[in-house]
Parts: structure tokens; C-alpha cells; sequence
């Protein structure tokens, strides 16, 4: 089966663009560009978190509601919601309501704090993992480096974060070039990555 789909403007683009109509910007200003805003990369290995067992399509519909039950991601303050913004977080019926994503989004944001002094940004310490720009997924989508980030987060304390889950966050947030060879947006990702300059380096 092909990897790729043809665009409503007839170019080809990554296969899982076509399932859904609101994919096609997601994929083409988005997906795989190289980010170092530290609330992007907190936000995105959230709602990665969410999506466990979910599909991306529900997730994105629901972006700018997680954004305004999260305060935009600013682990900074999620990381002092109380019990009281729990109990809001579980009316809310415009995210997903799972008691135990959602504590593991707070308890994140204190473990993003502390990799913040350590590190000195959130950018830094996610940019050492890095994929080749040539590489690709192994069995069951997990690169090397995506098991190496997904063990380190455990140790550190962070939750809902596997390999799976932190492979995802790698292709969304350019760590690695998941396009599809022959995608029109795979060079544009390549060159982004060309001039991007990884923090802490």
C-alpha cells in the first residue's frame, strides 16, 4: 500500500492525511517542523498523553479546550493546580476526562519545572534526543531514541509517557522527519531542520 495521498491541489502528501479533512493543514504547517517554545513541547507530550487510546482526530478537535482548561500550557502554573481545578478538569466536557491523564498532566508540569532548572529549558533537554535525519521507525513505531527519552521521563517521574506516546511527540515536534519519502512537505520539513539550531548546543 502506497504511503502517500494525493492533495485536494493533486500533490502527494503523508497516507494519514486523507482520513481526515482538518489533518491537511495539521500535516502541512505543523507536523515534523522543528520546535524549541518550551510550552509547545509541554503542551504536545500532553496531549499526546491523552491521546493514548484515542485518535488524534479527537484530540486536535479539542486543542484550543485543552489549551483553555490548561492555562496554554504553562507548566508553571499547571503545575500549581489544586484540587479544586482537578474537580473542574473532570466537569469539563470539552477534553477528554480521565482522571489519571489529567493528574499526569499536573504531576508533569512539576517534573517539567524541575528539568527546566537542570537544564535550563525543556528545549534543551528533549533536543539531545535528536533522530537521525535520515531515520525511521523500527517495529511497532518507536525509534531508539524515542525508548531512550521514554525511559528517561519514567525515572524522572513523569507519567503516560511510553515510547509510543514520546515517538509521537518526536515526529510532531521535529525531533524526527517522518514524512513519507516523496510527501511535497518532507523537503520543507528537511530544510526547516537544516537551519534550525538545537538549544543547549
Amino acid at each position: 500500500m502506497s504511503q502517500l495521498f494525493a492533495g485536494p491541489d493533486g500533490r502527494p502528501r503523508c497516507r494519514w492525511t486523507g482520513s481526515a479533512p482538518e489533518f491537511l493543514q495539521y500535516h502541512d504547517e505543523e507536523w515534523g517542523y522543528p520546535v524549541d517554545d518550551d510550552h509547545r513541547l509541554f503542551e504536545k507530550i500532553c496531549l499526546e498523553s491523552f491521546q493514548s487510546g484515542l485518535s488524534w482526530r479527537t484530540i486536535l478537535a479539542k486543542r484550543d479546550n485543552f489549551r483553555a482548561a490548561f492555562q496554554s500550557f504553562d507548566f508553571n502554573r499547571v503545575a500549581r493546580f489544586s484540587e479544586r481545578d482537578r474537580a473542574r478538569l473532570l466537569q469539563d466536557e470539552g477534553i477528554v476526562r480521565h482522571r489519571g491523564k489529567i493528574d499526569a498532566t499536573i504531576n508533569n508540569a512539576c517534573r517539567a519545572r524541575e528539568l527546566l532548572d537542570e537544564c535550563g529549558s525543556l528545549a534543551a533537554y528533549f533536543w539531545r534526543y535528536e533522530a537521525d535525519p535520515d531515520a525511521a521507525a523500527g517495529a511497532g513505531g518507536v525509534s531508539p531514541e524515542a525508548a531512550a527519552l521514554a525511559r528517561d521521563l519514567k525515572k524522572r517521574g513523569w507519567q503516560f509517557v511510553g515510547p509510543t506516546t514520546v515517538y509521537a511527540f518526536m515526529q510532531a515536534m521535529g525531533l524526527v522527519n517522518d514524512h513519507a519519502s516523496g510527501c511535497v512537505i518532507r523537503s520543507k520539513v528537511a530544510e526547516a531542520r537544516a537551519r534550525f539550531s538545537p538549544p543547549g548546543r
